[in-house]
């Protein structure tokens, strides 16, 4: 919650300054003004920076460059969110920091940023090739541009877009002490939500901006959303009813590791749709480390099952992770809400091809 919170303040004041617009720009030059080219290099650099920041304060950053790009090129802005959406869980899903079941896996296993470099960046990078180009059939027919106003978005002057070049100069260094922070808040003893709202805290400050004016632009629906989800899935954890469906794992598969780990992978994926992605790892973490410790060392490979099934079954639902909920708030204070089935169209399809190549690949990786 403070994490999110930090970070939509930052996000605010770094809108006042038309930088958005200037990285918007040269993204659409680059992808020569091609619909379907724009969503995949928003996409590209919405994957890679959700590697190395975590999602939701990609999704942030990032989402409002989608908004300004399908704005000015007469487009619905739905593709190039829900596209940015499924390429942060998917680009997420390379790293430790990437995602925040990772980080509490990786907490929880001792498991290191070179341990989920290795073991899940691969997949990471062959799911993402391989949306991107079913992105093309899933959001195709939504992408022509008409001629007149591709023209003019790729004749602007990228340097017109800043608006207040003193407040971006502070704005990028606050924003990069900040995502140093993240990157090294283990050894500084802080979580990534103190560190966020540090950040908020001193831009803030240094703007010189009322504090009434940026709170208006937070997301509030978005945090209350997710202080009552939060709870609703406590109360569920505190009556037993997921740990039953847990502890039933070993019942179903006999303790053998290939259906072990297979049936984590996909309850995993399926109940992260529903309830979150973030609770239900927290919930699950007890019983995997009672999986791995009865079985061995072989077992670590029920610790990379949940984690791919978290990370890729926050594609299937606009409530199955933070980044989702957060971006679709976005999109609807824009006047673009986004329907539950809507999201679903497109997410359930691409979850259940990642979840596919992830079940080849765990079982080439690791079982056979």
């Amino acid at each position: 919650i403070f994490l999110l919170a930090g970070m939509m303040v930052l996000a605010a004041i770094i809108r006042r300054t038309g930088v958005f617009g200037w990285l918007a720009v040269p993204a659409a030059r680059l992808a020569g003004g091609d619909g379907y080219r724009i969503l995949v290099v928003t996409s590209l650099i919405t994957a890679i920076a959700s590697a190395f920041l975590d999602n939701v304060t990609t999704v942030v950053l990032v989402g409002p460059i989608s908004l300004f790009l399908a704005a000015r090129l007469g487009l619905s802005p739905l593709p190039f969110i829900i596209s940015s959406i499924l390429a942060s869980n998917i680009g997420g899903a390379a790293t430790l920091i990437g995602d925040p079941p990772n980080i509490l896996n990786g907490s929880a296993a001792s498991l290191d940023f070179v341990a989920f470099l290795v073991h899940m960046a691969p997949l990471s990078i062959v799911c993402l090739a391989l949306y991107l180009v079913a992105a093309r059939w899933l959001f195709g027919g939504q992408l022509e541009i008409a001629p007149e106003l591709r023209d003019q978005l790729l004749a602007m002057d990228e340097r017109q877009m800043i608006t207040d070049p003193a407040l971006l100069r502070v704005s990028l260094i606050v924003l990069t002490a900040t995502l140093v922070g993240f990157l090294f808040h283990g050894l500084l003893g802080y979580e990534p939500g103190t560190v966020a709202l540090a950040g908020a805290t001193l831009l803030l400050l240094l703007s010189r901006i009322e504090p009434h004016e940026v709170l208006r632009e937070v997301e509030w629906t978005t945090l209350f959303f997710f202080i009552g989800l939060f709870i609703m899935v406590g109360g569920i954890i505190e009556v037993g009813v997921i740990d039953l469906i847990a502890e039933g794992i070993d019942d179903v598969t006999g303790g053998a590791l290939a259906p072990t780990s297979f049936l984590i992978l996909w309850l995993s994926a399926g109940l992260s749709a529903i309830i979150d992605n973030i609770p239900y790892t927290a919930t699950m973490i007890p019983v995997v480390d009672q999986l791995v410790g009865s079985q061995g060392h072989s077992a670590d490979v029920l610790w990379w099952s949940l984690a791919i099934g978290a990370d890729f079954g926050g594609n299937a639902t606009i409530i199955a992770a933070s980044a989702n909920v957060t971006l679709a708030s976005l999109s609807e204070r824009e006047g673009h809400p986004i329907r539950f089935g809507t999201f679903a169209k497109y997410g359930i399809p691409v979850t259940l091809g990642t979840m596919l190549i992830a079940t080849v690949y765990i079982w080439v990786r690791y079982l056979l």
